[in-house]
């Protein structure tokens, strides 16, 4: 194996009970943006997302479609890879766990489990949730006034009594509080390493790990009338992914344990609970960390199909631009927090941010470039403090983005990037450049240089969230496909003085409202 660094990203498997929205997205686009940010800065990247497709509930969506349940899947599962597609994501792999390669994990993870003496049969009551594909202790419910229990999530609870096989997870407290000790990061942000901190302490209950009352999962290993409890099957898919059982794989060796797990905070417990005492039971690493984020509420309403104002990614990027929505769903709110959808807030940022701050300060430049230095990538003299201090503010970006980066702090990261925007267009306005064309063409020309390399770093640095637009961006900059990589910032791949460049078209239009007759 080369000494090349690794990183290996996930997102949750996504349910196939219904469409793709706005959720969906949001999470696959912070993986994808942290998988090309790595790939950029010289790692090899494993980025895996796909589909979860066992469960009762999709059994009774299926036969609710009329449909047999595997091509129900097929087609619903199909639905999320065109989303994917759609979205420009850079994913490795798309698994589903219907495939032979997943069964084949499931049973091999069951069989470590049961080696282990953490499985035993025995009889099961409780309250699950079908939507939720979870069981819910009695004092975790509410009760509505007709009688009804009612989960956290919202989700109607029924009593479940069943023959049922267990997994010790009440042995496991001590172990996962020590882990989550041992390593501070492994769950952030803090808020909810706190909270799930807080859950275990609070004493664990043995998990029901297989249902008798349903067919559509994987069979448990030598006992055909059970199937795996749902979230058993689904969180195995990380490692089904890069070749389990096969433990002695280059893939396994080289990506496992994961880098990331990206995680709505709906099921922060499943992977940061019983996720990790799985993998410890099975003798197996645990991820390196989880990152739960936030929900999006849309123009201050929860999302839900009753309320009829589910986001589809799709419309929005038809309506604004791919690139566009990318950057406004990282933009808007910090990472972790939840945030609320607004059209204004949309084409407040995309006019205001993307179009006058960045497309505004290359277009102009570029401009100025094609009409003032023969469309030729112009000659610097010697640089004054103010010409050095945007070099050194670009120059200097990589390493803050890059911190941010690390802790998934999407909105500071393009907030230092913007900063450095807003700096290049200060210089601009200070430096004069149209003034300097008559009074100082020499010096003219090194403004106009300092702008370009400013701007060929910002738009290197901005490539893992608004790929499309900053490859433009660079194809009118000159850089070639080799020189994008974060290795080619700074002097290495500075432009050269004399090189032609291509007619400057503007990357980022303002988005007009278009008024419709009465």
């Amino acid at each position: 194996m080369s000494d090349q660094p690794t990183y290996y990203v996930t997102t949750p498997i996504y349910y196939v009970n219904d469409a793709p929205h706005i959720g969906h997205a949001y999470t696959t686009l912070a993986c994808d943006v942290l998988a090309r940010f790595k790939r950029l800065d010289g790692y090899d990247v494993r980025f895996l997302t796909g589909t979860d497709e066992h469960g009762q509930k999709v059994e009774k969506s299926a036969q609710a479609a009329g449909m047999d349940p595997q091509a129900f899947t097929d087609k619903v599962s199909q639905n999320f890879r065109d989303l994917a597609d759609f979205m420009n994501f850079s994913h490795d792999d798309f698994i589903r766990t219907t495939e032979d390669r997943h069964v084949k994990a499931c049973q091999a993870v069951w069989k470590k489990l049961e080696e282990a003496g953490d499985i035993y049969l025995d009889n099961y009551g409780g309250w699950y949730a079908v939507r939720d594909e979870a069981f819910y202790g009695e004092d975790e419910l509410t009760k509505t006034r007709d009688g009804k229990r009612i989960a956290p999530s919202g989700a109607e609870v029924e009593w479940v009594e069943e023959p049922s096989y267990f997994f010790k997870l009440s042995a496991w407290g001590d172990k996962l509080l020590a882990h989550y000790e041992k390593n501070p990061d492994f769950i952030l942000p803090d808020s909810r390493r706190n909270e799930v901190m807080s859950f275990v302490k609070g004493g664990l209950n043995d998990l029901s790990i297989s249902r008798t009352t349903f067919n559509w999962g994987v069979k448990v290993p030598g006992d055909d009338a059970h199937i795996m409890y749902v979230w058993l099957d689904a969180l195995t898919n990380y490692i089904t992914a890069v070749g389990y059982p096969d433990t002695d794989s280059d893939l396994y060796k080289k990506y496992w344990p994961a880098d990331l797990h990206m995680v709505g905070k709906d099921i922060l417990r499943f992977h940061t609970v019983y996720w990790p005492a799985f993998l410890m039971a099975a003798g197996i690493e645990p991820p390196k960390r989880v990152f739960a984020h936030g929900w999006w509420t849309n123009e201050g309403q929860k999302i839900s199909k009753s309320l009829g104002n589910v986001i589809d990614p799709v419309d929005l990027a038809n309506k604004y631009g791919l690139d566009q929505v990318r950057y406004f769903l990282l933009r808007e709110v910090p990472f972790g927090n939840d945030g609320d959808f607004s059209h204004q807030a949309m084409v407040n940022r995309m006019n205001g941010e993307l179009a006058n701050d960045f497309g505004n300060l290359a277009q102009r430049v570029l401009s100025m470039i094609a009409k003032n230095c023969n469309g030729q990538v112009p000659t610097p003299g010697d640089l004054s403090d103010d010409d050095k201090a945007l070099l050194d503010a670009a120059g200097g970006l990589l390493s803050d983005v890059r911190g941010h980066m690390d802790r998934q702090a999407f909105h500071t990261a393009l907030e230092a990037i913007w900063t450095v925007i807003r700096a290049a267009n200060g210089y601009v306005d200070r430096q004069a450049p149209w003034k300097l064309r008559k009074e100082d063409p020499a010096r003219m020309e090194t403004v106009l240089y300092v702008l370009a390399e400013a701007i060929r770093h910002l738009a290197i640095l901005c490539q893992p969230v608004m790929p499309e637009t900053m490859s433009k961006m660079l194809d009118q900059l000159g850089v070639g496909e080799d020189a994008r990589g974060f290795e080619s910032l700074g002097e290495a791949g500075a432009l050269t003085p004399g090189a032609d460049l291509p007619k400057p078209e503007g990357v980022f239009p303002r988005f007009v409202e278009e008024e419709t007759g009465a």
